[in-house]
């Protein structure tokens, strides 16, 4: 582009509530952030943007259709069904997203979900500001068993950039992984096995989810399938919320049948009814699995040479081409 562009971010706060520059950005072109933009305002925030980068903001056919200038849409995150690619493309708009910039983070994240049921950190450490261990007869207590990882069954389900990861923390922790992917794998490390899921289902002790979103498996984690794994069996959900029935697995948590971990629900923010809210045996995050620190600023540095690379007559991390 010869001139310096107008480059506009629409909700910025998630990816920086303040703690990384956006100077990078500022050099490339005339900047506008918003930490976040509704719906009715997306329009008048976007109308002479040459450049708009959106994290969860709508960008759909009919509105893009009244941004004549818009020349570039980046993604800052690696999902981008918030963009109708179809409309973009029709008026040459390059869409770009982020992808690969923080599965250590959400690798991080399964474990910490995992551990939280087998060692019950939280619970432990409430007690003893209770006064429990101060007057216990004791030099010691637990609440409820703890459980060693080592020697269990991990499942997985996906072996891209997180569940590769994944995998490998648990052999570190000394458990036996089950990997499920699209097709059948043998190149796979020691201690890692390929399994149809109806064997990952009934041997894992623990299953983490790190596969997209389909219509064919939407729900995969339901009634059925729950039936057919351990009692006691944790559940990690770190990909996406329509992965999971959540009426049956909350029904599932309640009965005592499996304990779960989740970042992701169905709808975010949660609505108010979401069964999950008020499940037994559930830890709940809000979608940060991903937010580290260092993650997102691996996101902002990847989407800044996004731009940077579009602006110099270059394209890289296109979705729509």
């Amino acid at each position: 582009m010869s001139t310096k562009p107008k480059i506009v971010v629409l909700d910025g706060f998630t990816l920086n509530p303040g703690d990384l520059s956006w100077e990078p950005l500022q050099a490339i072109g005339e900047l506008q952030v918003y930490d976040r933009t509704a719906p009715n305002d997306t329009l008048e925030r976007a109308r002479d943007a040459d450049i708009v980068l959106t994290n969860k903001t709508i960008l759909s056919a009919e509105l893009i259709n009244q941004l004549p200038k818009l020349r570039y849409i980046g993604v800052l995150a690696t999902g981008y069904n918030v963009v109708d690619l179809a409309a973009a493309s029709a008026k040459g708009i390059v869409v770009t997203n982020v992808p690969g910039y923080g599965p250590d983070a959400v690798a991080q994240m399964v474990f910490a979900h995992l551990l939280h049921h087998t060692q019950q950190v939280a619970a432990h450490h409430q007690a003893v500001a209770n006064g429990v261990w101060q007057n216990s007869i004791d030099f010691c207590f637990t609440l409820s068993p703890l459980t060693s990882l080592a020697g269990k069954t991990m499942g997985v389900v996906g072996y891209g950039d997180i569940g590769s990861r994944v995998v490998n923390i648990a052999l570190a922790l000394g458990m036996n992984v089950l990997l499920n992917t699209r097709s059948q794998r043998a190149d796979l490390p020691e201690g890692v096995s390929w399994a149809p899921m109806e064997q990952l289902y009934r041997e894992s002790h623990a299953i983490s989810l790190h596969c997209p979103l389909t219509e064919s498996n939407a729900g995969m984690i339901n009634q059925d399938t729950i039936a057919l794994m351990r009692d006691g069996c944790i559940i990690i959900n770190t990909a996406r919320g329509g992965l999971v029935d959540e009426a049956a697995l909350a029904h599932a948590l309640n009965a005592g049948k499996v304990r779960a971990g989740v970042d992701v629900l169905s709808s975010e923010p949660p609505k108010a009814d979401n069964p999950l809210l008020t499940a037994a045996n559930i830890s709940i995050t809000p979608h940060n699995a991903w937010a580290t620190t260092e993650a997102r600023q691996n996101l902002l540095n990847i989407a800044i040479n996004n731009v940077a690379a579009f602006v110099q007559g270059k394209v890289t991390n296109c979705v729509n081409r």
